[in-house]
Parts: structure tokens; sequence; C-alpha cells
């Protein structure tokens, strides 16, 4: 963001955070991704009408997408600068400042259910003693998570097996992807996800790993006309809703208790519409002339053996490369919470929003206590 945006972005804050004492409190919060993606149109979009809604007006979010007020690696930032009060927060773009948001995303290619992985992330991110100071020292107040479903690759050509990954420029968003793309051998390219319909366009990238409804919501269909049903993981990390710390303490209780319960609900949502945007977006795509394919074996049993080695050396991982004190205590908790929630979903109607968002009210913020949480 230049100077002068900039300036007019914290005067603008500067003024809606002064109407907290009033009788009404606007804010401004942040989606760098576009409208179409669940993460903003369900965890933005959607969401600040339901905190109208359920504020009775009380709450006024202003929502921004894209890259309008903040590039994709500026959200932290911003939002500790109080450009915006709450932000979608991609983790995996900022490794230094959250190294245990990081760390138990090395395990996104261990994990294949979305449902199970919104849900356990948020009741992690909320209540492990770890990665609660992470959030406390970054000047953070977590609220709740996203997940994607797994990525798998689009390309310009058919890359179904070991021989044709070899060489090809994909696009990974970091962390244990990008290490699979090289064993595999391919070339990891780390970008932001809206650069992926250039890249491919102009053919600095060969393939694309995202989701498959990026092949209807961000047209990719139009420049990868080649699908491999390939799981190369999920994304969770770092904060769907991460409010400044300052903002959040000159919220009330009730307000706080509002955000949660929006939170609870929009998570709901995320995850039921990200599941049909998927199975519309490959349907959809096949109709305009994308191939799809499944993996070859060699091509799986490199992701199956990438998983096994991925277990094995997570605890060293998380210590050496994030620095993460007590590291097998703080993965061994989210490998449980994960476990706990593929147990509380396993009867639960995954496509049925109130029982979703009850459960999540019951097991991830009945004991937040909204006086207190995140306050200093």
């Amino acid at each position: 963001m230049n100077t002068t945006r900039r300036s007019i972005a914290l005067s603008f804050a500067a003024f809606l955070a002064a109407t907290s004492a009033g009788a009404e409190t606007s804010f401004i919060a942040n989606s760098f991704y576009d409208t179409a993606v669940p993460m903003t149109k369900y965890g933005y979009i959607e969401w600040g009408k339901l905190v109208e809604e359920l504020s009775g007006g009380d709450l006024k979010p202003e929502v921004y997408t894209g890259t309008v007020l903040l590039a994709a690696r500026a959200n932290l930032q911003g939002t500790q600068d109080n450009v915006v009060q709450v932000a979608h927060q991609t983790a995996v773009y900022t490794p230094s400042e959250m190294p245990v948001a990081n760390a138990v995303q090395e395990l996104g290619f261990n994990y294949s259910d979305p449902t199970v992985a919104i849900f356990a992330v948020a009741d992690f991110s909320m209540h492990n003693p770890v990665q609660l100071a992470e959030w406390e020292k970054l000047g953070l107040v977590y609220l709740g998570a996203y997940s994607t479903l797994p990525y798998v690759l689009m390309c310009s050509s058919p890359v179904r097996s070991l021989e044709e990954i070899k060489g090809k420029r994909i696009r990974t968003a970091g962390s244990t992807v990008s290490v699979w793309v090289e064993k595999a051998g391919g070339i990891p390219v780390n970008v932001p996800s809206g650069e992926m319909y250039t890249g491919l366009e102009r053919g600095t990238l060969d393939c694309a790993s995202n989701t498959a409804a990026d092949l209807i919501d961000r047209s990719l269909w139009e420049v990868a006309k080649h699908t491999t049903l390939v799981p190369t993981g999920m994304y969770w990390s770092g904060p769907e809703w991460g409010y400044n710390a300052g903002f959040w303490s000159t919220l009330t209780p009730d307000q706080r208790s509002v955000l949660m319960e929006a939170s609870a609900r929009s998570m709901a949502r995320i995850i039921i519409n990200f599941r049909q945007n998927v199975d519309n977006g490959i349907a959809e795509a096949k109709s305009r002339g994308v191939n799809v394919y499944e993996p070859e074996g060699d091509l799986m049993q490199s992701v199956e053996a990438f998983r096994e080695e991925t277990l094995s050396s997570i605890y060293e991982t998380a210590e050496t490369k994030y620095g993460v004190a007590d590291a097998k205590a703080v993965i061994d908790d989210f490998t449980d919470t994960m476990a706990k929630w593929e147990a509380l979903l396993a009867n639960v109607d995954i496509d049925d929003e109130d029982a979703l968002t009850a459960l999540a009210l019951k097991e991830i913020y009945a004991d937040i206590d909204p006086a207190s949480y995140g306050v200093k």
C-alpha cells in the first residue's frame, strides 16, 4: 500500500474505531480473497450481514475484499497497525511471525476431511496455551478458523504421473506441499492464489495447486484444461478472523459474544458451501471441456509415502524448523483435537448448518469468557 492510501486508511480506521463509544460500533473487515471464494463470501460478506443482524445493528462491519486495502501478505501488518480491525490471516505467508500455526500446518498433507479440520483447528487455536501465546504476542485475537478442501493440480498439460510432473512449475502456497512437489520432480513456485490465472496464461506456471472450485470461481478452466485429483493437502493456517487486540478490547462482552456466535455459524457456512463449490466446479469444468483425471499409481504412491515421512518427522520439524518449544506436546494436542472432532462429527449431518453451529458453540466457544478472552 502506498503512503497516501495507507494514511487515509489509518485515519478512516481511527474514526471508525472511535465510534465504539456511540450508539453503534463500525469497523473495517478485510479478506484478500476474491468475492467468490468461500472464505470471503461466507466468512466476510455474508458474515458481515450476520454480525449486523445478530447485534441488532449495534455492530456494523465495513467489509473489503481483494487487495483494495491490503495485499495478501500485508494483512497481518495491516491488522496490527489498525488499518483494518479484523482480517483473514494466512499464516504460510508470515512463517516467522506465526511459527506455531505453521508447524501444525505441516500436517495439512495428512488430513482430507475439511469439516473436521475447520472446527478442530478453531478449537486448538482458541485453547492451546502455546498457540494462544503466539496470538497475544502478535497483538491478535483469534476468533475462528477456515479450511480449504484438498488441493489438486490444475494444469496446462496432463500431469498424471511422476514422469509427467517432472520439471513442471507448480504454484504452491509454501509449507509442506512445496517439499512434496520437489520430491516428486516438480518445481514449486510460491505465489499468492490471485496470481494463478496470469501465471498459467503467460506460461510462467505449468500447474496450480489449489481447490478445484477455482476452475470456475477464478475461471482457471480457461487456462488449465487438465485437472488431476491428486490430494496435495489442505490449508488452515492462521485465523479466518484475526482481530486487532486494541480494537477488541474496546468492545463490550455482549459484542464479543455476538462475534463468537457469528464465527461459529460462518465456519459452518464456509465449509458446507466450499464442498458444494468444489463438486459444482468439477462438474461445470468438465462441461466446458476440461479433462479431469485420477492420479496414476506412482504419483499417488509418492503422496502416501510423503505422508508417512511427514508424520515420522513432525516433532523435529516443529522444533527445528519453527522453533516451537515442547513441540511434542503441541503437536499431540493438535492431533488429539483432530481425533476429537472426527468422533464428534461421526454422526452429524455435515450439510446441516444449524447442527454444525450448535456443535461449534458447545465445543469451542462455551468455555470462552467474552469478558476476558483476548483482553489485556
